[in-house]
């Protein structure tokens, strides 16, 4: 997997300076390690009982689809205010600077639905809680949330469920 971590353009100071951003559309530009990398996270879940692939606003909704797609589930958008045209449930969360908030349709699930919560990268965590917070508040189950890519010294992983976190690449 270190060839799928070399794909990955590391660009300084963005996007505040002393930040070390991860591109990752240098991988999903490249043909051959996307569809790599998303059979690799596909493979894991294999066999496995799985109701709908959860997708957050923006980057999740790349892999979300493309999961939802190789498992042969449904996709459910999670999104920012005013974006869903149905009735939603929302959540706020801090950030590092200020709130944000985040919605999901209110019927997006069945009581008890197993699904995983697909995202490009976990950084502190903040951004997942929040939407394991709202998936649960809707009667989901979470089966585990599966990231490309985790910034590990970021530690985001210890504010999610405990053994329901999967990152196939770590930086």
């Amino acid at each position: 997997m270190d060839d799928l971590k070399l794909i990955i353009r590391d660009i300084p100071d963005f996007p505040k300076k002393g930040i070390v951003f991860k591109d990752i559309t240098t991988l999903l530009s490249d043909a051959k390690s996307f569809h790599r990398m998303v059979d690799l996270l596909a493979h894991r879940y294999v066999g496995e009982k799985i109701d709908q692939i959860v997708g957050i606003e923006a980057r999740g909704f790349i892999l979300g689809a493309a999961l939802a797609y190789k498992l042969g589930t449904g996709i459910t958008l999670v999104r920012k205010p005013g974006k869903l045209p149905y009735k939603t449930s929302s959540i706020s969360y801090e950030l590092e600077y200020g709130t944000d908030t985040l919605e999901i349709h209110e019927d997006a699930f069945k009581p008890g639905d197993r699904v995983i919560i697909a995202d490009d990268l976990l950084a502190t965590g903040g951004t997942m809680a929040a939407v394991v917070d709202l998936v649960e508040k809707n009667g989901a189950v979470i089966y585990e949330c599966a990231f490309m890519a985790e910034l590990e010294f970021l530690n985001g992983r210890s504010k999610l469920p405990s053994g329901k976190v999967y990152s196939l690449l770590k930086f």
